[in-house]
């Protein structure tokens, strides 16, 4: 298995070190590598449903690809989805990670993901990604910036382009939460962009919230830290390594002090930093121990469900909300009189009060 082998064409003179020497390719596991489902451009609903259910990470992308879609033929064929899938989500640890850009988010998650695969846990990456204002496409690349991760047969990493509208990737988000707990994932890590309201949108839809940081991060970030913290169930000081492990043993103990005056941000929870080095693979076993100890706490004083059920009231809410303000922009007679009433407005020729009035008497 292990022995190489020179290709059929090789430069002339080339040796047996030649560069080129490849290995026999390896397999996939037995239920990756048996194609149970015809390879089509297009399937019905019940073959997604099926092919979801016994993990096929192809057929998995084409149903997020449908709910993640805005187009109207998608939308009963995305709901046909979610209603079949959904009484076999809800049971994986659903684990938000933010920071500050250049913390390390995606060579921890990377090396987290490994770690907890090699302990038989099946890990999905759902990257919440900025949009590009041209293509509305994510930009990022996660796959690229996860290689190893993102190739193992254990793993399904998915970036959810947001288009510059938050209440779309909430929605999106939530939803392939659901479709990838139903296919077998037991690890669901959602990746924030970085700093801003993206992290209060993650929050609302995951059990546990990460906050990454390092070492020597500067003064200008306290204000935002402090936001971010009081939405944190834990803290790790990343790239605690080599010459950068006192910084970070400095780090550690600072975010520890502060956070004695700050408020928990689960109930009985104690939040506390930790250090890690993502590229040194340590630290990371604790981080995981302390995500179970919360996990099993929470189920102990019913904070988990409770958590959860308000997670999907604030979802149900926020839905209705949408669909008026769409419903609501829809109307012929509004599309036709919000243009000259944006003028006049604009103009100060009539107060924005009663051009509203005049909005919602249409």
């Amino acid at each position: 298995m292990n022995e190489k082998r020179k290709p059929e064409w090789t430069p002339i003179g080339a040796g047996k070190e030649f560069a080129t020497s490849v290995m026999p390719a390896m397999l996939a596991p037995d239920h990756v590598s048996k194609a149970k489902f015809p390879r089509s451009k297009h399937y019905d609903t019940e073959t997604l449903v099926q092919g979801v259910l016994s993990g096929d990470r192809t057929l998995l992308s084409k149903a997020i690809t449908i709910i993640e879609s805005n187009s109207p033929k998608h939308f009963e064929p995305g709901q046909e989805l979610m209603r079949k899938l959904l009484p076999h989500s809800g049971k994986a640890i659903r684990i938000g990670i933010t920071g500050v850009p250049g913390a390390g988010k995606s060579t921890f998650i990377e090396s987290f993901g490994l770690w907890l695969i090699e302990q038989g846990h099946q890990i999905a990456v759902l990257a919440v990604d900025p949009s590009s204002s041209l293509s509305k496409g994510s930009i990022l690349g996660d796959k690229t910036r996860m290689d190893i991760l993102s190739r193992h047969p254990q793993s399904f990493i998915r970036p959810s382009p947001s288009s510059g509208i938050l209440g779309g990737v909430a929605r999106k988000t939530r939803e392939s939460i659901v479709l990838c707990e139903a296919a077998g994932y037991d690890v669901i890590l959602i990746e924030t962009v970085g700093v801003g309201q993206s992290e209060i949108t993650v929050r609302s839809m995951v059990d546990f919230f990460l906050l990454m940081q390092i070492a020597g991060a500067g003064d200008e970030l306290q204000g935002i830290k402090k936001g971010i913290m009081e939405l944190a169930d834990m803290i790790i000081v990343n790239k605690a390594d080599g010459e950068n492990i006192p910084a970070a043993q400095l780090a550690q103990r600072e975010l520890n002090h502060a956070l004695h005056y700050l408020r928990p941000s689960t109930k009985d929870w104690k939040t506390k930093a930790l250090l890690c080095s993502a590229i040194k693979k340590t630290g990371i076993e604790e981080i995981w121990q302390s995500i179970q100890a919360f996990v099993q706490q929470g189920k102990t004083n019913s904070s988990f469900s409770t958590r959860r059920t308000e997670q999907i009231t604030m979802w149900f809410e926020s839905l209705i909300t949408e669909a008026v303000l769409k419903s609501f922009y829809a109307k012929p007679g509004v599309a036709q009189t919000l243009p000259p009433l944006k003028e006049q407005v604009a103009k100060g020729e009539i107060p924005v009060l009663t051009a509203v009035k005049l909005l919602l008497e249409l």
